[in-house]
């Protein structure tokens, strides 16, 4: 397994390109954060408010593979 993490204010983000199924619920149900064609492809600098990163929690609990993981959210 191959997981990196990607950083953000409010949250942490990682990602398993090996176990990805690439369903693409990420890139549609939040394509401000995971675009596939910027580097790096997750950027969490548009997750600024707590609404924003219960949104960013929501879309990646409907990850079908388990790939991407919210690590770490601090916002009540």
């Amino acid at each position: 397994m191959t997981r990196k993490l990607y950083n953000g204010t409010l949250t942490d983000v990682s990602f398993d390109r090996e176990i990805c199924e690439h369903a693409g619920e990420c890139v549609r149900g939040m394509p401000s954060v995971f675009n596939v064609n910027a580097r790096p492809w997750i950027n969490q600098s548009g997750v600024t408010t707590a609404q924003d990163a219960h949104h960013l929690a929501d879309v990646i609990a409907r990850c079908p593979s388990g790939a991407l993981i919210l690590e770490r959210l601090e916002v009540a």
